[in-house]
């Protein structure tokens, strides 16, 4: 029996997180009412509100939950949660989000899940751009804001649903895939995992789970495991031998790649890509082939490409100003940052300011070295205080700590979150200048940090106007 089942009033606590928006609006399109509740006022919150959903006032209180007849959670509530008490309570069916997803995924024929450490919006972005471009009705389940959808999720009439599927947790586990798409595989969420061989091991459970699997071929990690997956595996890379071959890469500058892609070494299409960083073409070569396979041609491929554009928080432009440009990313691992550092480095740029929120106490601890690393390559690098989300600080861990290995880098003790932003805010404006270009990083709420400088700028911009009027008087 379908828990959904005669099931008419859903509570989501938390729905204003990433991972629980795209949900919300899928079970709302469904016809399920739907109320839901937060602690912290976002975009993607005022977002859930436009489309009609009930959101209670900021806060989580017990009285929250009347009248639910199902209640889903996300992962970073913690058990004391006044809401999620009242609702353990109550003796209401509860689901953690991953549970209700892996039910939505459950209602159709061609689920094309795409995992990996790294890179998962971004694949999930392009196939689903591809798929939409092509006039295909597909659902869709995505970790950042696209265009093309209106949001981070969508349901239409195809039987195709294109997922984004995270290991968390062995979140994926939940899932029912047809396709799997393997991105890479990296060390991380190290406080479940535990090793590198846990996390190989759960991608190899997940993998066996679908029909077909789409492996990155140049991946080290990912190549490791292939020898233990019993279903039909296509790999993607630059080697010789991958079934989906990226070559002829041409990148002649930050914001345009082309490249060919062969399909067992025929020429498929000559492809071109309008975002920055050239380990874009391996993301779409995988999406490439998750769109063959759910039904595009070459050609649509490749019209799906061209207007790709990115999702949400992956190098996302926010705005410029006095000649300073504000970018803001999703990236919260020291593989993904090094990666988007890198790309941002390559964009003509007087200098490139990374201002990063570490993430989580144990992931900022156990990769503290590899943060720093990472953060070495911007011209300039500015520490927030870490969010712990879903943890307490048991590792007595903190942002000067991470700065302590960054030549140059700045944190301030203030660890208050909103105060905290303020004052790197004011340090960028205060030392930022015509022709730079200001990149914040993490998976929080740093996207605030984003906007808080931009209007800081803007401020800036308005005074000095205002003396110069002044002065001509």
């Amino acid at each position: 029996m379908n828990i959904l089942d005669g099931k008419k009033h859903i509570h989501m606590i938390g729905i204003g997180g990433s991972g629980m928006y795209p949900i919300a609006q899928m079970l709302h399109s469904k016809g399920f009412y739907i109320t839901g509740s937060d602690n912290n006022e976002t975009e993607t919150l005022a977002a859930v509100r436009k489309t009609g959903i009930t959101v209670y006032p900021i806060g989580q209180r017990a009285e929250n939950i009347e009248g639910a007849d199902l209640i889903i959670y996300t992962a970073a509530i913690m058990p004391d949660n006044p809401e999620f008490a009242a609702a353990k309570a109550s003796g209401v069916p509860m689901l953690e989000r991953a549970e209700i997803l892996g039910i939505v995924s459950s209602w159709f024929d061609n689920a094309v899940c795409v995992s990996g450490t790294h890179g998962k919006t971004t694949v999930t972005s392009m196939i689903t751009t591809i798929l939409k471009n092509a006039g295909k009705d597909i659902s869709a389940y995505i970790g950042g804001k696209l265009p093309i959808i209106g949001g981070s999720g969508c349901i239409g009439s195809s039987d195709t649903f294109v997922c984004e599927a995270c290991e968390f947790k062995d979140h994926f586990l939940h899932l029912s895939p047809d396709i799997v798409i393997i991105n890479n595989i990296d060390a991380d969420h190290l406080d479940y995992f535990g090793t590198l061989d846990n996390i190989k091991a759960s991608f190899v459970k997940f993998a066996n789970m679908s029909g077909k699997v789409i492996a990155n071929g140049d991946d080290d990690n990912t190549r490791s495991i292939l020898d233990k997956i019993s279903v039909p595996v296509e790999t993607f890379g630059y080697s010789e031998g991958c079934t989906w071959r990226a070559s002829n890469v041409d990148h002649p500058s930050g914001m345009h790649t082309e490249f060919d892609l062969y399909h067992n070494d025929v020429l498929f299409a000559h492809l071109a890509i309008e975002i920055p960083g050239i380990h874009n073409v391996l993301n779409a070569a995988a999406a490439a082939a998750a769109a063959f396979m759910s039904g595009a041609d070459a050609d649509e491929i490749r019209s799906g490409l061209e207007v790709f554009r990115g999702a949400g928080r992956r190098l996302e432009k926010y705005g410029e100003v006095n000649g300073i440009t504000v970018c803001d990313d999703y990236g919260h691992h020291p593989t993904e940052l090094s990666v988007t550092l890198r790309a941002a480095m390559e964009l003509g740029f007087k200098r490139v300011w990374a201002v990063f929120q570490p993430f989580t106490f144990s992931r900022t601890a156990l990769l503290l070295d590899e943060f720093a690393e990472a953060l070495s390559i911007p011209d300039k690098c500015v520490i927030t205080a870490i969010m712990g989300s879903r943890e307490k600080n048991t590792y007595g861990i903190y942002d000067r700590d991470l700065a302590a290995k960054i030549d140059g880098a700045v944190c301030f003790e203030e660890q208050d979150h909103d105060l905290n932003f303020g004052l790197c805010a004011d340090y960028i404006v205060k030392n930022a200048s015509s022709g730079d270009l200001v990149l914040t990083m993490g998976c929080g709420d740093i996207n605030k940090c984003a906007r808080l400088i931009l209007e800081k700028l803007e401020k800036v911009g308005s005074d000095n106007d205002e003396r110069q009027s002044g002065e001509s008087i």
